[in-house]
């Protein structure tokens, strides 16, 4: 049987590329081909592709309250859904040039939850919607005290309106199982959390 991952980046051609839209974020038209598992060459065919920066999101956790952060905010993106578009999400921003994406969850920790991590644990790096966006996301488990945790955050100028809360573990559990939390994000790192809450609480 044939092993996965036989073509890689530079198998594929692109003949020509465009940005047909500039504003808070970009978008470039494609026009490309690249080999098939067939053998033959896909026939040129044209794709947009949404260029939005890679991000870093994560989830604020004390071991010892056994509690979660998370964050309540307007998101555009659930409008028309069957569901209030306030979403439940983690600490997350986007990467700038040149800081790391420690360094990213650091200051979102601050500017949108008060919160300073003196832990940060990876979960996983994961492309958001390959099909159509270059959008990474950098997955991270972070130690925090919520003893103070909660409250209103967020940057005016960056129009952010945030209500962090704080909840127990199982209860961010039910609030996945209900649909309560339904972006990737969360649900990733939540359920991350469930496999691996006992190893934090006894080494964090």
């Amino acid at each position: 049987m044939t092993e996965p991952f036989q073509f890689k980046a530079s198998d594929v051609t692109i003949e020509k590329r465009e940005t047909v839209f500039q504003g808070f974020f970009r978008m470039d038209k494609l026009w490309l081909t690249h080999p098939r598992f067939d053998g033959r060459s896909m026939p040129r065919f044209t794709r947009e592709l949404f260029l939005r920066g890679d991000a870093t999101c994560v989830l604020p956790y004390d071991p010892g309250r056994d509690e979660v952060v998370l964050l309540e905010q307007f998101r555009l993106g659930a409008i028309g859904r069957d569901q209030s578009p306030w979403l439940l999400e983690l600490v997350a921003g986007m990467n700038e040039n040149g800081e790391s994406s420690e360094d990213v969850a650091q200051r979102e920790g601050q500017e949108e939850a008060g919160l300073s991590f003196t832990r940060l644990e990876k979960i996983c790096d994961y492309l958001v919607s390959p099909g159509g966006t270059t959008e990474m996301v950098y997955l991270y488990c972070g130690k925090v005290s919520t003893e103070s945790a909660g409250g209103l955050y967020g940057l005016e100028d960056e129009h952010e309106d945030i209500r962090a809360h704080v909840v127990s573990a199982d209860e961010a559990i039910d609030m996945i199982r209900d649909g309560r939390i339904n972006n990737a994000a969360a649900i990733i790192a939540i359920q991350w959390l469930q496999l691996n809450r006992a190893r934090l609480q006894a080494g964090w």
